[in-house]
């Protein structure tokens, strides 16, 4: 069978959305300046006689030193964006340096092929990584003319021991970051830090590169770059690359009674389509559930005599073997299925992909597109479907489908001057060199506020009027740009390591009773022991999987903005998770709720604030509703996951004095994610009464008002007054 086939044989009778992209012809350019006749030999050798419009524009501004950034879809050929500049100039300039910036080592390696076959001779490249062989770094170091690694490794294995790479800088030409939009809330905003003080050591050193940087489509590319890099850029968005057909379905979830589970039917596509030789990868939001759905396909390929082999998991979390293991088996064609979270999102070249099942909303218009766009690359045509899951956002957008495919994707949100952010980088900053106060405009704007900071704490210490690093240990292996801080419980079963996870993801994931997915087997979590940062668990076969249930107390502490009713604010956060819930593999129904006794956590967070009209307590099922509602299409309006942000309502908030609704950044210090929210909090606020208005239910029911994650277990509840209140009539 083909793709539309089992999807046919899956589905039945399913209500659908379907949507018909056409496909459409590339536009051709040359280039003001002719390539290097060795260069254009490649080319032509690899059957490119011809650019695009936007590979021959940013070429030509790359060639005339202008800082670019390319914003194109996916499968528009954005790498020869930044390769063919990068090895025009080496082959004219023989001493000239690039250094590759990929978000994850499985693109590097993917990229380092690809790009070793177009490199002329002479022309060297090398990865520098965590998985590079010691014996093999220094020959990377002495001799590649074009470096690839990624933020980690530059953070914590480059600029510490910057003396070593001397030469190197001093020839660096072009810094290359790749896929740019991923570079958002907290590992953006490290890295736009990371990439300024790279800048930095570079003028130190007696250079300044120029960066090119490529992203799928975003809404705000300059301020992105600017935040990134410190920068304005030349941008080029005009995409000129061919189209393929592209079918594009959303399935909508069946009623609540007919035991529909999203990961079994994803799972069930997924063996499917193997068994039936369609190359397919299937998009999970969660690790636990990406775990669950490679279980269910490995059963369901056994039962249809297929191999169980033929599917396998890829997510974060893995030991660097694992990983190299499953892209390896993925980049040879050996792998028919793969369940992964959004690692996969990225252009890794997996060969011709048939199909994507995206396993519910990816959380962000950009990662539907990044995720869709999987399939059908190049003139081969591509199905993905999205399975909505029965939650009041997913059935929101399947109703009302053009909020999907005929929005416009959001803007991506960093904020460098994170106070935890900026003080951990500043650390790393002056331990490479001292910071003059020439230096502060060289880094991110809240660096001297910071560094004065820093120096009364004890953290740094200021001598002639620079900051230096009171230590010889280098800062930078304590600090985790994948997140905002703090430690890592390292998870064991049967005595040995199988992976790591951060401390209040343990907290919600690896407490006692918990089931913890890896890789096609469950453990049941025995122990989480925070003095020893240890989870101890053991193999299991439980029927189900857990959630864990999170109370949270929110207060506003530093007023930031105001307009009318809404309010945007620091703001504390505290939380414990006070229990948790079971629920069974295939249906998601609950089978048992437990409690939890769980240290409580503060932070502080920026908020949003919505202040409500005067009423009594007995009007408390109007604001509770009202807080489902704004909650349920925030992620929507900012641009973010659900799980970056968190949410609380009061009859009567001890600072106002007023019923009100509090929307937070999850992350401590806030990540822009709650500010993006004040800013379009007239769309946001609309969009909350289009979700109510738009069920045609009068009590409110999981397509548009009830929480699996409710505090309140969803009890009191008022749609009618909501919409009332929400359409201000």
């Amino acid at each position: 069978m083909g793709p539309t086939e089992v999807v046919n044989s899956i589905l039945g009778s399913r209500p659908l959305h379907v949507e018909v992209l056409e496909p459409s012809p590339a536009r051709f350019a040359e280039t003001q300046a002719p390539l290097h006749h060795r260069l254009a030999e490649k080319l032509e050798s690899f059957g490119v006689p011809s650019l695009y419009e936007h590979q021959a524009r940013a070429f030509d501004l790359a060639r005339n030193g202008k800082d670019v950034m390319v914003v194109t879809g996916t499968s528009s050929g954005k790498s020869l964006c930044y390769n063919l500049p990068v090895i025009d100039t080496c082959l004219r300039e023989p001493v000239a340096k690039a250094l590759y910036l990929f978000p994850t080592k499985a693109l590097a390696q993917d990229q380092e092929g690809k790009l070793r076959a177009l490199l002329p001779d002479g022309i060297r490249c090398g990865t520098y990584d965590g998985d590079t062989p010691s014996a093999s770094r220094s020959a990377v170091r002495k001799s590649a003319h074009l470096v690839l690694t990624n933020p980690d490794m530059l953070h914590v294995g480059i600029l510490p021991s910057h003396e070593n790479w001397r030469t190197f800088l001093r020839s660096l030409k072009t810094i290359v970051l790749d896929e740019a939009h991923v570079y958002k809330g907290a590992f953006g905003s490290h890295v736009a830090w990371v990439i300024q003080r790279l800048l930095r050591i570079c003028a130190w050193h007696g250079c300044r590169p120029q960066v090119i940087a490529c992203s799928a489509t975003v809404a705000n590319p300059a301020e992105v770059f600017e935040k990134l890099t410190g920068r304005s850029p030349e941008l080029v968005e005009d995409d000129a690359g061919p189209k393929s057909r592209r079918t594009i379905v959303l399935v909508e979830p069946p009623d609540a009674d007919e035991g529909f589970s999203p990961n079994k039917e994803t799972a069930g596509l997924l063996a499917e389509f193997a068994m039936n030789g369609v190359r397919c990868m299937a998009f999970c939001r969660a690790r636990s559930t990406t775990e669950l759905v490679v279980m269910a396909a490995r059963r369901s390929l056994e039962k249809m005599g297929g191999d169980p082999d033929w599917v396998d998991s890829y997510r974060g979390g893995y030991t660097p073997k694992e990983r190299r293991q499953i892209e390896q088996r993925l980049f040879k064609g050996q792998l028919r299925g793969l369940a992964t979270t959004n690692a996969m999102e990225l252009g890794v070249d997996v060969g011709s992909l048939d199909a994507t099942v995206l396993n519910g909303f990816p959380g962000s218009v950009s990662s539907f597109w990044q995720q869709t766009g999987r399939a059908g690359r190049g003139q081969r045509d591509g199905l993905s479907l999205m399975i909505a899951h029965d939650e009041p956002l997913e059935r929101f957008l399947v109703r009302e489908p053009e909020l999907l495919l005929g929005k416009a994707v959001e803007s991506v949100s960093l904020d460098p001057l994170n106070r935890q952010i900026s003080e951990a980088q500043l650390r790393c900053a002056a331990y490479e060199r001292p910071i003059g106060p020439e230096e502060y405009a060289l880094l991110p704007g809240s660096a001297e506020e910071t560094g004065h900071a820093l120096v009364a704490s004890g953290d740094l210490a200021d001598s002639a009027g620079r900051l230096f690093y009171p230590s010889h240990e280098s800062p930078a292996k304590n600090v985790n740009i994948r997140g905002t801080g703090g430690e890592r419980i390292l998870l064991v079963a049967g005595g040995q390591p199988i992976g790591e996870m951060e401390r209040w993801r343990a907290l919600r994931q690896a407490h006692a009773g918990a089931v913890y997915l890896h890789r096609g087997q469950s453990y049941l979590v025995e122990e989480l022991d925070l003095d020893r940062r240890m989870a101890l668990m053991a193999l299991a076969e439980p029927a189900y999987y857990t959630e864990a249930v999170v109370n949270s107390l929110v207060e506003v502490s530093v007023p930031l903005e105001t307009d009318g009713n809404f309010l945007l604010a620091g703001v504390r956060v505290t939380t414990t998770v006070s229990g948790f819930v079971s629920r069974q593999f295939d249906r998601g129904a609950v089978i048992a709720e437990s409690s939890l006794e769980s240290p409580v956590e503060t932070f502080d967070t920026v908020g949003v604030r919505i202040e409500l009209p005067d009423l009594t307590v007995e009007d408390a099922r109007v604001i509770h509703a009202v807080q489902h509602a704004l909650t349920f299409v925030a992620p929507l309006t900012a641009g973010c996951d659900r799980n970056d942000l968190g949410s609380c309502w009061y009859v009567m908030s001890p600072e106002a004095m007023k019923p009100s609704v509090v929307v937070y950044d999850t992350a401590p210090g806030g990540l822009g994610y709650a500010e993006s929210l004040f800013r379009r909090r007239n769309v946001w606020w609309e969009q909350a009464g289009d979700l109510l208005s738009s069920c045609p239910c009068l009590e409110g029911c999981p397509a548009c008002l009830l929480s699996p994650l409710c505090e309140s277990w969803n009890e009191g509840l008022d749609k009618q007054g909501a919409l009332k209140l929400l359409r201000g009539t």
